[in-house]
């Protein structure tokens, strides 16, 4: 299997005056092509920073970091946002989706700076919101949704570049139990389509549907493991 994500020792620290905090300590990890891998860990343990460096959010304070071939430990601003528009679809907690713009305007939002026309921004939005279930919510605005059909937009704008990998940070917080277990589905049917997916989470029951669970804490992994007893869910429309 090919490597999509290789961290070597990457390390991140903060100075916050004259104190020094320790992030990440130097956590070395491999993700290959097609995984669904679960970030584990309480608050403080430094999943959500390594998130940020393997999605090109921040760069490391040491060690390397290579996505899909290409060593990203130390790109400027513009290399880095160029990156994340072309090889990674983010999925957060809150959405993030512009109140204003229908879902469909949400999800062709990242074909804007790929460059992509109108019409072929559109035609490809709708296609890939009809994937996910909401081809006849494409005009409604953010509002007139309910959260799971918000998250299923927002998991739409992260698909529509055909990114190497798809990020998704708590993606069921602000979820009801049912409307989580649909999105779960969702993510197990964009994986079982040959999707790398790489979920932060602190919650147990969430992280237990991804194939591979790395537990971190005090900035270091402190268990890398393929999960034997996986959960399946259905993903309902």
């Amino acid at each position: 299997m090919s490597e999509i994500i290789k961290t070597t020792e990457i390390a991140k620290k903060y100075i916050m005056g004259s104190e020094t905090i320790h992030a990440l300590k130097t956590v070395s990890i491999t993700i290959n092509k097609g995984e669904y891998v679960a970030f584990m860990g309480p608050s403080g343990s430094g999943k959500s920073t390594l998130m940020n460096l393997i999605g090109c959010l921040d760069t490391p304070s040491s060690g390397q970091y290579v996505l899909n071939n290409q060593d990203v430990s130390d790109l400027t601003e513009n290399e880095l946002a160029e990156i994340r528009n072309k090889e990674i679809g983010f999925v957060f907690q809150t959405f993030n989706l512009l109140p204003r713009a229908s879902s469909l305007e949400n999800v062709a939002l990242p074909l804007v700076y790929a460059g992509y026309s109108k019409e072929d921004r559109e035609a490809k939005a709708y296609a890939v919101l009809e994937g996910v279930g909401l081809g006849e919510r494409a005009y409604h605005k953010p509002n007139e949704l309910s959260g799971g059909q918000r998250q299923r937009v927002a998991i739409a704008r992260a698909l529509v570049n055909d990114p190497s990998i798809i990020l998704a940070d708590e993606p069921t917080g602000n979820l009801d139990s049912k409307t989580s277990y649909s999105i779960m589905g969702l993510f197990e049917k964009l994986h079982a389509e040959g999707n790398t997916i790489v979920m932060v989470t602190h919650e147990d029951d969430i992280s237990r549907y991804a194939h591979r669970i790395v537990r971190l804490r005090d900035g270091i992994v402190e268990s890398d493991e393929k999960n034997k007893e996986i959960i399946t869910a259905e993903f309902n429309l």
